[in-house]
């Protein structure tokens, strides 16, 4: 198969996916589209990507195992704990300065890094003055964040980053071990809401104090990392905070002079228009 060819069934599939479903993947990062693509054509067992057009057209189940494969479910507990314990040591004075935190955590996947917010809010005891906005386009993946139960083979690693993100408490208090896996606490939940939201085309999400999204805007295309940083911009409040993945900047954005840096390495960003950053 030429390159062109491809590139021109990719078109095809994608414009045929967003008309059917409504899910527009367009604006994603070719290379990793195109690699997604080529991953699940293998493993349909079919020969051209042609020939998944009809059957992702015909058959929702069929889409949904595709949808899984264009999702990114890469996360963990206290994921970089550096950047926890830098939102413990520097946002969190001014988050306890509020009477009300909002707290959206974009791209949730699966669930883990919302409870991890979660654990450190409460931990800094303010966590029942927070709301939590978990969210993701995947219902698959919001279902396992809702459920809050995690393989138990990633206990020592979750352990492991939440003391290292400057946990104080044994992670047991937080979690439970139940016929090979990890339960969440169910008072973690209280304070979180896990939702549909695609960034790709939904709106602002509320004032929010706090936003994170790390390691989602690698994935998309640049003009479509504009257009997600301008929403995170009007969802935040004046002084909120930004948090990125280590791979993801503000610099190059036409957002950067309005936020200063609260630290570069860990890609916090606070907004404060027309101050220095």
């Amino acid at each position: 198969m030429s390159s062109e060819i491809e590139e021109i069934e990719i078109d095809l599939l994608l414009e045929a996916v967003l008309r059917r479903y409504g899910y527009d993947f367009r604006g994603y990062a070719r290379t990793s589209v195109r690699r997604r693509i080529r991953q699940f054509l293998h493993e349909s067992g079919m020969s051209t990507i042609s020939n998944l057009i009809p059957r992702l057209l015909r058959e929702e189940s069929f889409f949904e195992a595709f949808l899984t494969s264009l999702s990114i479910t890469v996360t963990e507990m206290f994921r970089d704990p550096e950047v926890y314990r830098n939102i413990r040591e520097k946002l969190v004075p001014y988050l306890k300065t509020y009477p009300f935190i909002k707290v959206w955590h974009a791209g949730c996947s699966t669930g883990e890094e919302a409870y991890s917010i979660a654990i450190l809010l409460k931990e800094e005891g303010i966590y029942e003055k927070a709301t939590i906005f978990a969210t993701d386009f995947n219902d698959l993946a919001l279902e396992k964040a809702k459920e809050g139960i995690y393989t138990l083979d990633k206990a020592q690693e979750y352990i492991s980053n939440y003391h290292k993100s400057g946990g104080i408490r044994p992670f047991s208090d937080y979690c439970h071990a139940m016929y090979g896996s990890i339960v969440m606490d169910k008072g973690l939940k209280k304070r979180i809401t896990f939702a549909n939201h695609n960034l790709v085309c939904d709106g602002v999400f509320g004032e929010m104090n706090l936003i994170l999204c790390r390691n989602v805007l690698i994935y998309f295309a640049k003009s479509l990392q504009q257009r997600v940083l301008g929403l995170f911009d009007e969802s935040l409040a004046h002084g909120g905070f930004l948090c990125l993945g280590n791979k993801e900047t503000l610099q190059f954005s036409d957002l950067y002079g309005r936020y200063r840096v609260i630290d570069q390495g860990c890609r916090i960003y606070q907004k404060f228009h027309g101050e220095p950053r």
